[in-house]
């Protein structure tokens, strides 16, 4: 234990991966939601732009939302989570991971899946400028990967974190790239190959010696990107390197906050080593719930609120 069974049975035609997916990423949209930013040094001279919104209760507690890749805090996704917390008594603050939030970050690294350090800067402002008694973590994609890597990290835990839930966790990197290289995710592929090639040649302009032509030509795969550059720029021998060291999977068992991983097996980004069913039978902290619809951060529900949403704030609650 503990394996969570699902109820999520959406409409028909949600019940297809694909429409699931690209319903929530392309088409969905949030009203009547409003954030405020606020930016936030990090210890090696770069920034974070944080977007807050809040609830009308005075109770003190904040949800720290995490976006997926080439994602930000005003993707429905993040909108959509953040408007129901703050409904229903959370604060939330939604990061925007560095190169994200519009503007270029300073440095020449950038964020990944496994860059826990910018997490804990977030996490550590909050304790020392805010007054929050509770906080909660909800990854998206590789934000959830980020989040469950943090819980299981040889670090000690703020006492105030008091649960997380991840969504859609590319568990094992490699697994979920192996996935997005097949021909059923070529379009998702091509999509993120293009922003992500897009900010490369960006960070061109101020980092000319370390990034060249040939690197850029050289990234034909969503693997090469993190050959020619999450590698390089993160310390990582190359891209196997990266997803061996900053895979979530292996942190699992460590997890001794209460952690909830919400997969849809018909998830088309996430291969077989990304639903780990034993490590959540081995570990009374880790909850896994394997609906059998969803696809990637899809999670269709009526009245524009996804059943993640829902599922969230069941959680949190419980373990409170």
């Amino acid at each position: 234990m503990p394996i969570v069974s699902s109820s999520y049975n959406p409409p028909f035609l949600f019940k297809n991966g694909h429409f699931s997916t690209i319903y929530a990423g392309i088409w969905r949209k949030i009203a009547d939601f409003e954030q405020k930013r606020e930016r936030i040094d990090l210890p090696d001279g770069d920034f974070l732009d944080l977007d807050w919104s809040f609830s009308n209760s005075p109770y003190r507690k904040v949800a720290i939302l995490i976006h997926g890749l080439e994602g930000n805090a005003q993707r429905a996704y993040i909108a959509g989570s953040a408007k129901q917390l703050n409904q229903n008594r959370f604060d939330v603050c939604a990061i925007n991971l560095r190169t994200c939030s519009g503007e270029q970050n300073r440095l020449f690294r950038s964020y990944h899946s496994g860059a826990t350090e910018d997490l804990d800067a977030v996490i550590q402002h909050i304790l020392s400028s805010k007054n929050y008694s509770e906080i909660f973590l909800k990854g998206f994609s590789l934000g959830g990967n980020l989040t469950l890597k943090y819980l299981g990290e040889d670090r000690i835990i703020p006492k105030e974190i008091k649960a997380a839930m991840a969504v859609s966790v590319p568990c094992s990197l490699y697994s979920s790239c192996q996935e997005l290289l097949k021909s059923k995710n070529t379009p998702y592929a091509i999509r993120f190959k293009k922003n992500l090639v897009g900010k490369l040649k960006e960070k061109q302009k101020f980092f000319p010696e370390k990034i060249t032509d040939t690197d850029i030509k050289n990234v034909i795969t969503l693997k090469d990107f993190d050959d020619v550059y999450t590698s390089r720029a993160h310390g990582f021998k190359d891209a196997l390197d990266y997803y061996e060291k900053c895979s979530c999977l292996q942190f699992l068992p460590n997890i001794k906050t209460p952690a909830l991983i919400l997969n849809a097996a018909n998830d088309s980004f996430l291969g077989p080593e990304c639903f780990p069913h034993e490590e959540a039978k081995t570990n009374s902290q880790l909850y896994l719930e394997v609906s059998k619809y969803g696809g990637h951060v899809g999670y269709y529900g009526s009245k524009n609120i996804t059943y993640n949403e829902k599922r969230v704030i069941k959680f949190f609650n419980e373990v409170q």
